[in-house]
């Protein structure tokens, strides 16, 4: 479940990041000021329209029509069309909830040297209804999944989805994973990432996103091992036995769990093979699901997300068929 956004990538120049004041290596929603940028990325000769996401990256590792389903808000326009399309065509499950009120959202990516900015325009994917959650075919998929996953995005639009869905999993003894997505969610959508926490199972975040965590809860703490540790010990809902942290974005990949930390190395790309970050830590969940939801161990679903994160390729985009092994 989350915010089904058309990708408008293009490669830019450092100047055009001076003219939208945007930073490379950040997530942010879209302000007044950036409104005319999606127009000018869209008539770039580079440009490129990519639906993509953790859930279609998990369904191209399983190779297994209808393993995965999503939920979220689309326009009904040509952009909510190509949504529809995309996850249709990737095997994906997809339930939207389709609303006339507004375009279907869009998201500006903005690569330079291969390192990418995004910039969320939610727009129609704001509009999504907790209604559409409860209605009896959309929440059988709820029932069906042993395994539910949210991006943090997604405390902006519908928190009581959220943590409908999270106490659900509670009760049934399913798996409730959680990402932190960006350092706005932690600083700004404290609250609502408060509330939701004791439910997740697994929480997923980047080394940014990790550090301004605990800012936020004013723990003196710069180690990104230590950062985790203290993630996976936060309280959790009665009767849920433990949580997994697990922190990207650096070399290496940190999992906590059981009061205990383990390191994974990370394969480094050389420079010039580097396309874009875009979609890397979406298709790293992806690839890490892929394995966790068959059983296979913490290592081997690391392997796989690291496998899957596809920075040698224009955002999340994949080959037709994986080699992972």
């Amino acid at each position: 479940m989350g915010n089904p956004l058309l990708d408008i990538s293009a490669v830019v120049d450092d100047a055009f990041l001076t003219k939208y004041d945007i930073k490379l290596n950040n997530a942010i929603l879209a302000e007044e000021k950036h409104l005319p940028m999606y127009d000018e990325l869209a008539s770039k000769n580079n440009v490129e329209y990519i639906a993509g996401g953790n859930a279609m990256v998990a369904q191209w590792m399983l190779q297994t029509p209808g393993a995965t389903s999503y939920m979220g808000c689309i326009g009904k326009d040509k952009f909510g069309e190509e949504v529809k399309k995309n996850a249709q065509a990737a095997g994906v499950t997809a339930h939207y909830y389709e609303d006339e009120t507004a375009p279907t959202g869009t998201c500006a990516v903005c690569v330079v040297g291969g390192k990418s900015s995004l910039i969320a325009n939610l727009s129609v994917a704001n509009c999504y209804k907790f209604e559409h959650l409860k209605r009896p075919e959309n929440w059988a998929l709820v029932e069906k999944a042993k395994y539910i996953y949210i991006a943090g995005f997604f405390l902006t639009v519908s928190p009581d989805s959220i943590q409908l869905v999270a106490e659900h999993a509670a009760a049934n003894n399913n798996v409730f994973l959680l990402n932190l997505s960006a350092p706005f969610i932690c600083e700004f959508f404290h609250d609502a990432q408060e509330k939701v926490l004791p439910y997740v199972d697994y929480i997923f975040g980047t080394e940014t996103e990790a550090k301004i965590f605990a800012k936020v809860r004013g723990w003196e703490a710069e180690n990104i091992e230590e950062i985790a540790l203290k993630i996976s010990q936060l309280p959790l809902a009665s009767g849920k036995q433990k949580r997994i942290a697990v922190i990207t974005g650096a070399d290496p990949v940190v999992v906590a769990e059981d009061r205990k930390v383990k390191t994974f190395p990370v394969i480094l790309l050389p420079k010039e093979k580097l396309v874009d970050t875009n979609g890397e830590g979406d298709a790293f969940v992806g690839g890490f699901l892929s394995q966790l939801v068959q059983g296979e161990s913490i290592e081997d679903s690391v392997r796989a997300g690291c496998y899957a994160a596809i920075i040698q390729r224009s955002g999340c985009t994949y080959p037709e068929k994986p080699d992972f092994n």
